[in-house]
């Protein structure tokens, strides 16, 4: 049983030793273990601080970035909107241009068309009175002397001439 209970010098050498190496871990580990441990929540602290101002600097940016592409599209869209009216605008100054030359060269094929036709019945005229004059002539040169005579010359005259 010697060996269950110790025995008093025992006690008392290990209770020395024990407090001896309690005391020179307190003096020389204890203070720099609290001084590293410390240190280290203090980093921790430090960098779940600048994690926490990052997330806000990033949820800034990104609400700047949203607020830009709003911006942005609705530029876009002023921009198109001008670009269909500019389109629009330029398509109609065309078609109203266009129906103006069309009216134009209409108006001068009319005009041409009737110059050609007063031309054209001027020279009939002239064909007609030439050839009135000619019939005229050999009426009289077959000397008026039978109504009827006259009547039949003119008729075979007539048959005579072709118009061109």
């Amino acid at each position: 049983m010697e060996l269950v209970t110790p025995s008093i010098g025992l006690v008392f050498w290990t209770t020395v030793a024990f407090v001896g190496v309690l005391l020179l871990l307190k003096k020389f580990a204890w203070a720099p273990i609290l001084l590293a441990i410390k240190s280290r929540e203090d980093s921790i602290d430090e960098a779940l601080n600048k994690a926490e101002l990052a997330k806000n600097e990033m949820a800034r940016l990104t609400s700047e970035n949203e607020d830009l592409l709003k911006q942005a599209r609705a530029e876009r869209d002023e921009i198109l909107k001008e670009a269909k009216i500019l389109k629009d605008n330029i398509v109609n100054e065309a078609r109203v241009s266009a129906q103006q030359e069309g009216a134009k060269l209409i108006e001068k094929a009319r005009i041409e068309i009737e110059n050609q036709k007063k031309a054209a019945l001027i020279e009939l005229k002239g064909q007609v009175s030439t050839l009135s004059l000619d019939i005229a002539e050999r009426v009289l040169g077959n000397q008026l002397a039978d109504k009827a005579k006259q009547e039949e010359l003119v008729s075979g005259l007539l048959k005579d001439v072709k118009l061109n």
